[in-house]
């Protein structure tokens, strides 16, 4: 998966302000921001997670419901 990849899912996954987007398309010019830019991979990556998982469970054919 390229870089560019996160950041196109990111931004449509994703409500941004302006200056999230900037520096997604930027990058970093200090320690705060790369730090920031870290914080919205990471989030990508949980994002991503719930994501597949969601795929996953729809597809399945034996699911119960742990409610019964």
């Amino acid at each position: 998966m390229s870089e560019e990849t996160w950041k196109t899912q990111y931004k449509q996954w994703k409500k941004l302000k302006p200056y999230q987007i900037k520096l997604i398309d930027d990058g970093p010019k200090s320690q705060s921001q790369a730090w920031l830019l870290n914080s919205m991979w990471c989030e990508w990556m949980d994002l991503k997670r719930i994501n597949v998982s969601e795929t996953f469970n729809k597809g399945a054919s034996s699911w119960t419901d742990p409610w019964e």
